[in-house]
């Protein structure tokens, strides 16, 4: 497939959120500082956490470029050693919390970063884009040569990947809300993949079952399930703070600078409540606004995976898709009480580094396939019409050497 050009729309949603949340940050950080320097004592100044975030958004823009122009046949060499080094960084943290050491930054009983001086690092986020890389690689690998009912050749790899992937994440990191991501990433690939539907059926129930073992053997996640929506839990503090803000926007918002609720109401008002504060800021409008763009990002990415006809590049971008798509519904259905609350930051728009630069380097990545997509939809060749493939062409080679 001849390359040509790429689909500009997802470029100017991607850029358009980074701006958009680089705006919201401005209005209410130095907010954030206030509370922070009355509630930890700490000493920020009240631009510290919009400077921080544009040098969040300058990286983000330079890892977009770079995934965008850096060929992916160079990406899909390394996916084996991508993903040793994602689960390795999991295990050095694991390690790193287990001594003790002030590398590892722990809050509230969870190890979930890297920190030193004021740089940090999330392997949780590192290991969600090596995920992509390796399993749609070994997918695709398996899939051509007729191997996905292998166990020793797909199920063993895939299960022992993707079991140690979830068990750092959600029970070592104690990160449900990156575990529903990841969680996501593995289900769609699979299904995706082209893997018999009962065996797809099969790691369904298994994951599901695991999910909810996560949650009954942990009295914080039940705790959370149990007070969902009742009124003395500080989660349905947080929830109705987050709906206060909201229904405060109206229709078009208080403005830019004048939210109430950043100002010490609603808990983690730069990050995974950014949604609750944008509505407050913004107003109906300006959610629907929010919600549109990701809802036409998310579709040109589908749509992208639909239309490209190497399997591989189709299976990294119906990764992508779900990591996204996991993020926008997870954020959003916890902000407006849907679902228990949950801790996941909204993609581009939640202050953050390490988060917002693999989501960028994801995204530039899925700019750079849609360059190679075709003007017909892929179609899915049932497994006779690949045995028949298989015999022409081994037809073919035995009469090229006689």
């Amino acid at each position: 497939m001849r390359r040509h050009k790429s689909d500009r729309v997802i470029g100017v949603l991607t850029i358009g959120l980074l701006a958009l949340g680089l705006i919201v940050i401005y209005a209410i950080g130095p907010m954030r500082a206030n509370v922070s320097n009355a509630a930890y004592g700490t000493d920020y100044s009240e631009n510290y956490f919009f400077l921080q975030q544009v040098r969040n958004v300058l990286l983000a823009l330079m890892v977009f470029v770079i995934a965008f122009k850096l060929p992916y046949k160079i990406i899909r060499k390394w996916g084996k050693v991508m993903i040793v080094v994602g689960l390795g960084l999991c295990a050095l943290l694991a390690l790193m919390a287990a001594i003790n050491s002030p590398v590892a930054s722990c809050e509230l009983g969870a190890c979930r970063w890297f920190k030193i001086s004021s740089l940090s690092l999330q392997p949780a986020e590192v290991l969600k884009f090596s995920l992509v890389i390796y399993l749609a690689g070994l997918m695709a690998e398996r899939k051509k040569e007729g191997k996905l009912d292998s166990w020793s050749d797909f199920w063993l790899p895939f299960i022992i990947v993707s079991g140690l992937s979830l068990i750092f994440v959600v029970v070592i990191q104690k990160d449900l809300g990156t575990g529903v991501s990841v969680m996501a990433i593995i289900l769609a690939m699979l299904f995706m993949s082209g893997v018999k539907l009962r065996y797809f059926a099969i790691t369904l129930a298994v994951v599901l079952v695991a999910a909810v073992g996560s949650i009954v053997v942990s009295p914080h996640r039940m705790e959370r399930l149990m007070t969902f929506n009742a009124e003395d839990s500080s989660d349905s503090y947080h929830i109705e703070n987050a709906m206060i803000a909201i229904g405060t926007g109206g229709f078009l918002g208080v403005g830019i600078g004048n939210s109430v609720q950043a100002t010490g109401y609603l808990p983690e008002s730069i990050n995974d409540s950014v949604f609750a504060i944008m509505g407050e800021t913004f107003g109906f409008v300006g959610l629907v606004v929010v919600l549109g763009c990701f809802t036409v990002l998310l579709l040109r990415l589908l749509k992208a995976a639909n239309y490209l006809h190497d399997d591989e590049e189709s299976l990294v971008m119906i990764g992508i898709f779900a990591w996204a798509a996991a993020h926008v519904v997870v954020n959003i259905s916890s902000m407006t009480g849907l679902i228990p609350l949950t801790g996941i930051t909204l993609p581009l728009l939640s202050y953050g580094g390490t988060s917002m630069l693999f989501m960028t380097a994801a995204l530039g990545l899925a700019l750079q396939l849609t360059c190679y997509t075709s003007r017909e939809p892929r179609k899915e060749k049932q497994e006779g019409e690949v045995a028949i493939s298989s015999r022409g062409q081994e037809g073919q080679r035995r009469r090229a050497r006689i």
